[in-house]
């Protein structure tokens, strides 16, 4: 579909809309193979491309007019690609393999961190039972004990007409509330009553003093911007200068030879078995890079900081064929341990702001160095809410930041025909989670070229990134009538700026129970079950979304999930 066919400005400055429908699948096609072409570093070859296979409903499964799902699935198409490049360098040659990706198994996988059972019993019925918390360990530490707290993440209006901000509590509320004139302590006993409580604060506030507010504090937050305004900022310019799948050789860094892949465990031939990878991440993003090379193959320890506040819920889904150990950088036997791990690593992996490694000796600049002394190349790979340079390349954001500042809430609010502006979150953890696939493709990618070029790469993921690729004219978006029609056939109950993205994520859950709950059957094929796991018994994750056709080799993770800083710190080695 050209650029021509679309109308732009129905959802608002900077927005172009499909003038007709196009079922997702073959959309998706499209799509893979536009990102493919701009990709640098990505084969061009038809054989190879070729053996990808979209299947699934011709119908968006999603909320909104956002071509979510099919951007995702072609990433994950991608990743299938490469895979199948290090299975031929690593002996494994089938001219007819097939890559598979169902776009219908995407959308779920963008709710992933939902989508599961324990022992028979699906995860948000977990939650509604409060017997998560018998589960888990307890890593909140308190973070949504009120119901000022939880709405203290939300989008709200401003004193300006029409414009509307993204407030993040970033698992800390006091501090944003108190900075928006609210008494974390006042007796407010439901959601409701705090929705409209913090909205009648914001509203004596103008977006600008509020984002200036945050700045000066180092708080989370973003105006909830246009499309167009987002391109035409200069972070927006700043981004738009990096390919989407960032992938950037280290060129300067001590030269180091191409590096084989290790020789198969008769056991395991997933494309990186052997491959080494220490990942310090939170929440989402950075963790789901981490599962993604993990269902790959990777033999991943995950680090915790236990000072750190994470969401438990998590710990069910996103460490996956992981093993976790609690870390704390602030002590010297503990940095220790993690600097002793890192020199073995192929690949590392972080979720926190750029300049927080470095004052911890795991910067760029220091692994190259670790590299460049032990004669192997490494692949370091960042991911965080605005790009790798640019004036707010060191800003704290999460996916509600991003989904505000780049325009994808404010696209959103538009397709749900809201009055006043407002904005809404898209309804699930898109940003996050397909964030996750391009840093794991990014890392695939660079374990290639390391494998036949030497050296050692550095790959960036950006939330914003995401949502910016997704609003491009050559994507698309839904017309309207396509959107109200997924609303029709889904019942989607009421999504509204205020809303905390779990209780969207709960939303969407209750419409696919409603139209595809068939495929969300526990025992239905959709599912990778352990008898066994460290929450109490059974535990069903949904499978990873590529499929190859050879068997051994398809994504798979070989453990289950386990609690975060489940294993000991002095006696967890690689394998």
């Amino acid at each position: 579909m050209s650029q021509e066919s679309r109308i732009s400005g129905i959802y608002g400055p900077g927005t172009y809309t499909d003038r007709t429908f196009v079922p997702v699948p073959e959309d998706t096609e499209r799509i893979f193979r536009l990102l493919a072409s701009e990709t640098p570093g990505f084969t061009n070859d038809e054989k190879r491309l070729s053996k990808v296979k979209f299947t699934g409903e011709e119908f968006p499964v999603i909320p909104g007019p956002i071509k979510a799902i099919s951007v995702a699935a072609a990433l994950h198409a991608m990743a299938g690609v490469v895979a199948d490049e290090i299975l031929e360098i690593r002996g494994i040659t089938d001219e007819n393999r097939e890559i598979t990706v169902n776009t219908t198994h995407t959308g779920f996988w963008l709710g992933c961190v939902a989508v599961g059972y324990v022992e028979g019993k699906d995860i948000l019925t977990l939650i509604e039972q409060k017997e998560l918390t018998s589960r888990v360990p307890d890593w909140q530490k308190g973070w949504v004990d009120s119901p000022l707290k939880y709405r203290a993440t939300g989008i709200y209006p401003t004193a300006t007409p029409d414009v509307w901000y993204s407030v993040h509590g970033s698992m800390n509320a006091i501090e944003t509330l108190e900075t928006i004139g609210i008494d974390p302590n006042e007796p407010i006993t439901s959601i409701d009553e705090a929705a409209e409580h913090i909205a009648e604060h914001t509203r004596k506030l103008t977006p600008e003093y509020m984002e200036m507010t945050n700045l000066l504090k180092g708080l989370c937050g973003s105006i909830c911007f246009t499309p167009e305004q987002w391109n035409q900022s200069q972070m927006g310019k700043s981004l738009a200068s990096h390919p989407f799948v960032n992938v950037k050789e280290q060129k300067h860094a001590i030269p180091t030879p191409p590096i084989a892949f290790p020789p198969f465990n008769p056991d395991d031939k997933r494309p990186l078995a052997g491959i080494k990878v220490v990942e310090i991440t939170r929440v989402i993003a950075g963790p789901q890079i981490g599962m993604t090379l993990a269902s790959y193959g990777a033999d991943i320890i995950r680090i915790g900081a236990p000072h750190l506040t994470d969401l438990n819920l998590l710990q069910l889904t996103l460490n996956a064929g992981k093993r976790t150990i609690p870390i704390d950088l602030r002590k010297p036997q503990d940095a220790a341990i993690l600097r002793s791990l890192v020199a073995e690593a192929d690949v590392f992996v972080q979720g926190f702001r750029l300049n927080k490694m470095p004052k911890h000796g795991l910067g760029l600049a220091d692994l190259l160095r670790v590299a460049g002394e032990r004669g192997r190349g490494i692949v370091y790979v960042s991911e965080n809410c605005y790009g790798p340079d640019g004036y707010y390349a060191e800003r704290p954001g999460w996916q509600q930041v991003a989904d505000a500042a780049a325009g994808s809430a404010y696209v959103t609010g538009r397709a749900l025909d809201l009055p006043h502006g407002e904005a809404v979150l898209p309804s699930l953890p898109i940003s996050d989670m397909t964030t996750g696939v391009v840093g794991a493709l990014g890392a695939l990618m660079a374990l290639r070229d390391r494998a036949t070029r030497g050296g050692s790469y550095y790959v960036h993921a950006a939330l914003t990134a995401v949502d910016t690729y997704a609003l491009r004219p050559e994507i698309g978006l839904y017309p309207r009538e396509t959107v109200r029609e997924c609303a029709e056939r889904f019942q989607w109950a009421e999504m509204r700026g205020a809303h905390h993205v779990l209780d969207l994520l709960e939303t969407v859950w209750r419409g696919w129970k409603r139209v595809l709950g068939t495929y969300l059957e526990e025992d239905g094929g959709w599912f990778q079950s352990f008898d066994d796991s460290a929450f109490g018994g059974r535990l069903s994750l949904l499978k990873p979304v590529v499929k190859l056709s050879d068997e051994e080799s398809t994504p798979h993770w070989k453990t289950p999930s386990v609690p975060y800083g489940h294993a000991s710190v002095e006696s967890t080695k690689f394998h």
